[in-house]
């Protein structure tokens, strides 16, 4: 493409763009069509340039010109408490029910793992021997040594603030480096997976499993599954990067980075939810049914929350993404 002929033909329209800009509100009705016209084709004169002759001054131009007159068209808008009832039943459950064919073989594949890890530690000594020192191991699994003085080690309201901001940075973190080819999620996965296996083949070999799972399930199945669902996330950020399907790389990950944006405001306040759990019913008196019950009808709720409303939400053509006329304009792709 000449560039110079392109913007000899088309600098007519760019200006006349700005001056109905700069004019405001004081437009007439075909002037408004005209302004809309002509956004639409700058917009499209603004992508041609850059995939074909990019030039730093005259893209600046047209981003500023395009941006202006996409805020004049669609006009701003602030948050309303209609948008995070949007979001709480339609947006974070939906884009975690579509989600799910990543999430769920995460939960099963790391949940194997852990139970092998657990069987390994606990049915080789030399392994015990060579996490920690026989006296260290006693300390930490005998009764009321540390693996059950840890939940009930500080206030139950700074124990519940200190796992929630531990949790929502570990979810945080799973969505945003997710977009790194997938291996530091990898990574903070089986980090998560390997200490979970250790405590369970630490208390098996104690002969206190029973203990250790009473201590970890209530609050345990509802925060794993959120940083499954994190880590699930985060692998489809990363895949988007390898493969972005008919789309070009850049519109699917912007599609999918704001997707996982919602999702980490939805997660931290699942895992608020686990973290209260966490400090308050895990280290109570209560018999060790009744905290596991608790801990079962929390997960039960969630996976409710995201298979009915979400998936209500899903078939209705809700992706978990901003509304559509909050969306950056795309041109067509062939399929």
């Amino acid at each position: 493409m000449d560039l110079d002929v392109f913007v000899t033909t088309h600098r007519i329209e760019w200006d006349r763009l700005d001056h109905l800009l700069h004019r405001g509100r004081d437009l007439t009705g075909t002037e408004a069509d005209e302004l809309v016209t002509l956004y639409q084709r700058t917009a499209t004169h603004l992508s041609l340039i850059q995939s074909s002759a990019p030039d730093p001054q005259l893209t600046a131009r047209l981003t500023q010109l395009v941006a202006r007159a996409r805020s004049a068209v669609t006009g701003t808008r602030r948050a309303t408490w209609r948008d995070a009832a949007r979001f709480l039943t339609a947006g974070f459950p939906a884009a975690v029910y579509r989600s799910r064919h990543w999430w769920i073989p995460t939960a099963v594949l790391s949940t194997v793992l852990a139970a092998v890890i657990g069987w390994w530690i606990g049915t080789h000594p030399e392994v015990q021997a060579a996490i920690a020192a026989p006296d260290d191991l006693r300390a930490m699994t005998r009764p009321g040594g540390e693996y059950e003085t840890y939940y009930s080690s500080h206030p139950a309201a700074s124990f519940a603030a200190q796992v929630w901001t531990n949790n929502a940075q570990a979810a945080a973190m799973c969505l945003v480096l997710g977009a790194f080819l997938c291996v530091p999620v990898i990574w903070i996965l089986f980090v998560n997976v390997l200490n979970l296996g250790v405590g369970i083949g630490l208390m098996s070999s104690a002969g206190r499993l029973d203990t250790f799972l009473g201590l970890v399930l209530p609050h345990g199945l509802l925060e794993l599954t959120a940083v499954f669902v994190a880590a699930g996330t985060g692998l489809r950020l990363g895949w988007t990067v390898i493969d972005p399907g008919p789309r070009t790389r850049r519109a699917a990950l912007a599609q999918q980075g704001r997707a996982a944006l919602g999702m980490a405001i939805g997660l931290a306040l699942v895992l608020f939810v686990s973290g209260v759990i966490e400090g308050f019913v895990t280290p109570s008196g209560l018999p060790t049914w009744a905290r596991i019950a608790i801990g079962i009808g929390a997960e039960l709720v969630f996976l409710a929350y995201v298979y009915v409303l979400g998936g209500r939400a899903a078939r209705a053509g809700e992706i978990g993404d901003v509304e559509a006329g909050e969306q950056s304009a795309e041109q067509p792709v062939a399929a």
